[in-house]
């Protein structure tokens, strides 16, 4: 079983920083996309960034902006936010995609949530 546990939300003002760290534990034998999704209220689930060993892509609202990395050894990730925006205010969710000695297959796992909110 694959648990993630996501951490670095919280309340913070317009043009402020944050940084969320997702780790993930279980019988993981290899770690293809790990990325950030958000959903904010009445809206869908957005990808914000995503990140394989090669390369990482954002989406156009928060190029400049926000930095995804991933540390391989720790089977963790990170969104590093600056200069956040009201409208960057959601729950973030942490994804990757993960092969497991018990599924022999790689699939999607999914944190709980963390909510980021950004005052004007």
């Amino acid at each position: 079983q694959v648990q993630l546990v996501e951490s670095g939300g919280g309340l913070v003002q317009a043009g402020g920083s944050l940084r969320l760290s997702c780790a993930a534990s279980g019988n993981i034998l290899s770690l293809a996309t790990m990325g950030w999704y958000r959903q904010a209220p009445g809206k869908q689930r957005e990808l914000v960034a995503a990140v394989t060993s090669s390369r990482s892509n954002y989406a156009d609202s928060v190029k400049g902006r926000f930095t995804i990395s991933r540390d391989n050894a720790k089977n963790t990730v990170y969104l590093q936010m600056n200069s956040l925006k009201p409208e960057d205010t959601a729950v973030y969710y942490c994804t990757i995609r993960a092969l497991t000695s018990a599924r022999g297959t790689y699939l999607d796992y999914w944190g709980q949530g963390t909510q980021v909110t950004v005052s004007s």
